[in-house]
């Protein structure tokens, strides 16, 4: 589904060059759910960046399925972004003046695809992810938790080969956190969904399929849940005291 190649990426601060991703390669499989931790400064988001070509990358390649993103225009990037990935922000990127209904509609609206069929599939996300209730509510009138959910289920409108979610409960609490969590969990067991989600958060990685762990632009190891999730959560953590020397 997403393979990643040999993916190199720096910035220039005058005359000093700094290597953000140095020599980044893994797969994604169709249906995996699989998170990307490290320290701050290890390069998560740029990562995530680059996969969605939000910002450019000197080497290396990301394919998306049959694509190869980076030799694609602008006009078939912003085609890709809109119908081929899901986009989850930790700050949650909800429009304020449209309901949780409107909101998850935009990905349809932006095709201008038929009501009737944007309506039913709208729907059919919110029941799915526990939020129906609040479908004429405004973010603003809304919980954290709840605002996620529905970033999630915008995601999910337009059937997408992959989402990309940057530290999606960074600003949650723990309940929200789980709940957060379950709606990718849902996705991925109901629609098949495939995730690749940054966070430094052990407890959501401790629910995902499989753990790529970064450190200093590089791949340091891969984790492969093959347990319970508690004893995967054990594992993760020694594998970050570990990076963190012991800490």
């Amino acid at each position: 589904m997403l393979r990643v190649e040999h993916l190199y990426k720096s910035y220039q601060a005058g005359k000093n060059r700094y290597e953000v991703l140095k020599d980044v390669s893994f797969e994604v499989q169709e249906g995996e759910f699989v998170a990307v931790m490290g320290p701050s400064g290890s390069g998560k988001t740029t990562l995530l960046n680059c996969i969605s070509c939000f910002i450019p990358f000197e080497e290396g390649t990301v394919r998306l399925k049959d694509s190869n993103l980076a030799k694609l225009t602008e006009k078939q990037i912003a085609k890709v972004r809109n119908n081929k990935l899901g986009f989850v922000f930790q700050d949650f990127m909800l429009l304020d003046g449209l309901t949780v209904f409107e909101n998850v509609c935009v990905p349809k609206s932006i095709r201008k695809e038929p009501f009737e069929k944007m309506e039913k599939k709208a729907e059919n996300l919110l029941h799915m992810f526990g939020i129906s209730e609040i479908a004429d509510k405004y973010p603003a009138e809304i919980s954290g938790g709840q605002k996620q959910r529905t970033a999630v289920a915008r995601a999910l409108m337009n059937d997408p080969l992959l989402i990309l979610a940057d530290e999606p409960t960074g600003n949650l609490d723990s309940r929200s956190s789980e709940a957060v969590i379950g709606a990718f969990l849902d996705a991925q067991k109901k629609l098949k969904a495939t995730t690749f989600m940054v966070t430094h958060d052990s407890f959501s990685a401790s629910y995902c399929d499989r753990v790529i762990v970064m450190r200093d632009g590089a791949i340091y190891t891969e984790l492969v849940k093959k347990g319970n999730r508690r004893e995967f959560m054990e594992e993760l953590l020694t594998v970050l005291r570990d990076l963190n020397g012991g800490e």
